[in-house]
């Protein structure tokens, strides 16, 4: 995001390396990390104007003004295809460079940490379903963090058009399961679904996936998955997702929602991770993004809340709280947010880090943009830094989303291509469109990891 010359942001990343006793860095807050390969850093860096969801930060650094000794990280260069070297999860999420005339960006999240069950294995996507009288072949792949809401032909649903109770064992002695099958109730409701599974010789390593559609006669159509999964270490993992077509009671407008919960959890270390993202447009504009991240390494954990609201008539509002904490006591942070509308608006943030003594430290700073040049930014911190300034400089945010209600539409087509059961004459859905508007989502992140289903 484009930022006050006040405010500044930190950066983490957590490496583990997968094997081989690789030497580590590390800060005397951060004891009993040696020998597992474990680097960490942190950065200190000014904020000026940024790309959105990547959050690059620009040049400038300055130092950190608190007394603890945590060691700034460093990064990793480039992807790593072997699980015997190290691999980093970065948030990709393969935006397009369509921009809006008036532009922001928000700021630097936090680089998670990560640990090397999370990727035991990186094989590419194959339909699971093979041909009849031979199984389902097994993926033992646990879900990658940061990589958002997949498209549904990125899961390769294939559902069968009939019923099927089928299992059998590999020559390797390791078993398999699949069964289909079609649910109807009130209101046109028919779900069609196949699940399957299967596990090793030993069983100290299991499978599950679920396929899923519904629809009724209210127009309603949904496409979904679950699946979950233990290897002989004893890593566990599990995910959900799902997209759905539905009619807005309040607007009747068309809407598309999405959405992916994901966990995994290390068998050998005290470290796991847990992410929910969602996504929502209707066709006239309005869009909604959010997620919520929580992940530990070991004596350190990690917290993430990001949204994004647009109208769809120009507003937008944005904003990120981002935190981090040690078994130590150590905790620091950083959270803005910004309201744009017809190029006015503003911004406002801070920037905290608390010490294992509970010394604290923080800045704060604002901008008000008032649509004709000009800027006043504005800010302090506990160290006694102030600034009161009016600057003639550009705004710049985005007014509208990067991926929106033509882009979901184009990506949907399975999802718009479900078959509702066929309606009698005469026979017409049961609407309830309820008494008031539905509630926001819940906005409260879970600071546990959820338990595996």
């Amino acid at each position: 995001m484009a930022a006050s010359s006040g405010g500044f942001a930190a950066q983490f990343d957590f490496k583990l390396g997968g094997g081989g006793g690789q030497g580590i860095v590390v800060g005397d807050g951060f004891p009993g990390a040696h020998g597992l390969g474990l680097e960490v850093r942190k950065r200190w860096w000014w904020r000026r104007r940024v790309r959105e969801r990547d959050r690059v930060v620009g040049p400038c650094r300055i130092s950190c003004c608190c007394s603890d000794p945590v060691v700034p990280i460093r990064r990793a260069n480039g992807p790593v295809k072997r699980v015997e070297k190290r691999e980093e999860w970065r948030f990709d999420p393969k935006r397009r460079p369509h921009r809006a005339r008036i532009q922001a960006s928000p700021s630097t999240p936090f680089a998670s940490s990560q640990s090397r069950f999370i990727s035991k294995q990186e094989k590419k996507f194959y339909p699971r379903c093979t041909p009849r009288n031979s199984g389902p072949q097994s993926r033992d792949t646990p879900p990658r963090r940061d990589t958002g809401i997949a498209n549904e032909n990125e899961w390769g649903i294939s559902l069968l058009n009939e019923n099927v109770n089928e299992s059998g064992t590999n020559e390797d002695g390791s078993s398999w399961y699949r069964e289909s099958g079609e649910d109807l109730g009130e209101n046109g409701y028919r779900c069609r679904w196949t699940r399957m599974g299967g596990q090793s010789n030993d069983g100290s390593s299991e499978w599950k996936e679920t396929w899923w559609e519904k629809s009724d006669w209210t127009g309603y159509k949904e496409l979904g998955v679950e699946k979950s999964g233990r290897n002989a270490e004893g890593d566990s993992w599990w995910e959900t997702w799902q997209e759905n077509l539905q009619q807005d009671e309040w607007s009747n407008l068309a809407r598309i929602e999405r959405s992916a919960q994901k966990q995994a959890k290390s068998g050998t270390e005290n470290a796991g991770w847990y992410e929910k993202w969602w996504e929502k447009y209707d066709a006239k504009g309005w869009t909604e993004k959010g997620a919520h991240k929580y992940g530990r390494l070991n004596e350190q954990s990690w917290w993430e809340k990001w949204g994004e609201h647009y109208d769809g008539r120009g507003s937008v509002l944005k904003w990120t709280d981002k935190w981090a904490e040690t078994e130590l006591g150590t905790k620091w942070g950083d959270k803005w947010e910004e309201k744009f509308f017809a190029g006015i608006g503003s911004r406002q943030g801070e920037t905290w880090h608390v010490s294992p003594s509970g010394e604290r430290w923080s800045r704060t700073w604002g901008e008000e943009h008032f649509g004709n040049g000009k800027v006043h930014k504005y800010g302090k911190s506990t160290t006694g830094e102030s600034w009161d300034i009016v600057v003639d400089e550009e705004t710049y945010y985005e007014a509208e989303p990067h991926y929106g209600w033509a882009d979901v539409v184009g990506d949907s087509n399975q999802l718009l291509s479900i078959n509702p059961r066929e309606r009698p004459p005469g026979v017409y859905p049961n609407l309830d469109f309820g008494s008031s508007p539905p509630p926001p989502p819940d906005d409260d992140s879970s600071e546990e990891l959820p338990p595996s289903q």
